[in-house]
């Protein structure tokens, strides 16, 4: 099972790299919602089944899978906006710089003083390689959604931490992730909302433009 979960975490890696190099918002929040899928498949790999675990997996799919990518996808149509035109930091810069990163955190994952079980595992290089790719995203877009999606990833990675915790604390790394998840999602669809109703564009940039008379 470790074994299958090593390769879907390889593949939740693979993921963050195609969104880092790609500009078409609908192909990287259903890659975004491959990677909840994912996510919501690896805690029944390293933990025995209960119905605890198979409630806790049909939420993160169904939250993280279906539900947060289908009401984004609904914004972005709403926006009429399929690209992202104008990123702060070229696709193919912020591409090397997630290779980097992803490479970067095998050897800082290296040297932290992980439990002997953990030490073999590639959850905490993915996680850290999935916050740094979050964090690309959220710094190297200009549009909103596009941060709201760099929003996403960020979760994914601390989620992914957090299932190397759930014998320590089984409900409250997996509540506590959903709700901020949510919580993050409702705040930045708020702003989304507000921004499309007052502006033609959704461009973050633009904001600073503005100006008090």
């Amino acid at each position: 099972m470790n074994a299958i979960a090593d390769q879907l975490l390889v593949l939740v890696m693979l993921i963050n790299l195609v969104m880092l190099g790609s500009s078409r918002l609908i192909f990287c929040i259903r890659a975004v919602a491959i990677q909840g899928v994912i996510l919501g498949i690896l805690p029944g790999l390293i933990h025995p089944f209960s119905g605890h675990l198979a409630a806790i997996t049909a939420g993160i799919i169904l939250a993280k899978g279906v539900v947060i990518p289908t009401l984004i996808i609904g914004a972005v149509k709403k926006a009429h906006i399929r690209r992202e035109v104008e990123p702060y930091l070229g696709f193919v810069p912020t591409l090397l710089l997630g290779a980097l990163f992803t490479a970067l955190s095998f050897v800082f994952a290296d040297k932290l003083p992980l439990a002997p079980e953990h030490r073999d595992l590639l959850f905490v290089p993915a996680s850290i390689a999935t916050l740094l790719t979050g964090f690309l995203l959220l710094t190297t877009r200009s549009k909103a959604i596009s941060q709201v999606i760099g929003y996403l990833v960020l979760e994914n990675g601390i989620f992914i931490f957090g299932m190397l915790l759930t014998e320590a604390l089984p409900t409250m790394v997996e509540a506590g992730a959903l709700l901020d998840l949510l919580v993050g999602i409702f705040v930045m669809g708020i702003v989304i909302n507000h921004i499309s109703r007052e502006f033609s564009s959704i461009d973050t940039s633009r904001l600073r433009a503005l100006k008090e008379e």
